[in-house]
């Protein structure tokens, strides 16, 4: 038996019981809560106190039921799991507090529909609690996301218009396997038959999806945080590679997947991955790693570092 679980949420959760399984007796309900009969028996009683009809029939047919014509409220929230609701959306979801907000909107209309008693703490965080802004966190449009998830449960292949970084956009025609949320980003996990590859699209740079007739089968087996992890450094459009001295076992620690993929290369290891933003790839990632290592390929990254290191040499070079 839980202990930690309370006598309020135990009787919501007999509530739905009763709910969802009319005729439920009381060994069947102590099942249901895993606890004693006579504990089951208090639980109905408190969901008597609250003022729903709870009827009691006798006999070999007989059970707890909901009284006729019993109309429960739409939701049913204890209030930790109101206010823990409220504070998902905040953490996640910073502009969930200003008025005009759609995702704060909702919440508010969620709260308004449970009791005072159970809504009290989540009213009171919506009115003053403030969340800064992430600042590297983007808004998804909810229809595209929407048409997304609408094709991967469907199996139909879409196309997909895509927006690059740098403004460009591209038409193309995938399979999509799955909707991935990545540190509060929406990503498309699916396989390009352009590139006959796998590919990992932020749905925030979606600019269209329209369905097929076509219809597909994801991989078996497929893990999609897993794939979207392994695939989030491939495909972009300058490829990398940095070569370590120190041994991978030291190095993989501090290799993000966007990054690429960290392979054994003699006594060191090599990394090697592709990116859209070379300045951001070696300013805020490989800058940041405590060993010594060369660029040996793209031209590009090698063309940012070349400009990070004048800013450095000039930031502690002697002024006359």
């Amino acid at each position: 038996m839980r202990s930690d679980v309370s006598p309020t949420a135990r009787a919501l959760r007999a509530l739905e019981v009763l709910r969802n399984h009319p005729g439920t007796t009381a060994a069947e309900l102590a099942d249901w809560l895993g606890v004693t009969e006579r504990s089951a028996r208090r639980y109905v009683a408190i969901v008597r106190e609250a003022g729903i009809d709870v009827e009691s029939v006798r006999g070999p047919y007989g059970g707890y039921r909901l009284g006729y014509g019993t109309r429960l409220p739409p939701v049913l929230f204890t209030k930790a799991e109101a206010l823990c609701l409220a504070m998902a959306v905040f953490d996640g979801h910073p502009a969930a507090s200003e008025v005009d907000d759609l995702v704060g909107s909702a919440v508010e209309k969620v709260i308004r529909a449970l009791p005072e008693s159970v809504g009290r703490e989540a009213r009171t965080l919506r009115q003053h609690a403030s969340a800064a802004p992430d600042r590297s966190s983007v808004r998804t449009d909810p229809a595209t996301t929407s048409a997304l998830v609408d094709a991967v449960a469907a199996r139909h292949r879409v196309l997909v218009t895509y927006q690059s970084e740098s403004g460009q956009e591209r038409e193309t025609e995938v399979d999509p396997w799955a909707v991935v949320v990545r540190h509060g980003r929406w990503y498309l996990l699916c396989h390009s038959h352009r590139a006959d590859a796998i590919r990992t699209y932020r749905v925030d740079r979606v600019r269209a999806v329209q369905q097929t007739a076509h219809t597909f089968e994801p991989p078996d087996g497929l893990d999609p945080v897993a794939a979207l992890e392994e695939n989030l450094g491939t495909g972009w459009e300058f490829h990398t590679r940095v070569a370590f001295d120190a041994p991978p076992a030291e190095v993989a620690p501090w290799i993000r997947p966007p990054m690429g993929r960290l392979q054994p290369c003699g006594n060191g290891c090599v990394l090697v991955g592709s990116t859209s933003n070379p300045a951001m790839y070696a300013q805020e990632w490989l800058a940041r790693l405590p060993f010594a290592f060369r660029v040996d390929g793209g031209q590009e990254l090698r063309a940012a570092f070349t400009t990070l290191a004048a800013r450095f040499a000039a930031a502690v070079a002697d002024r006359p």
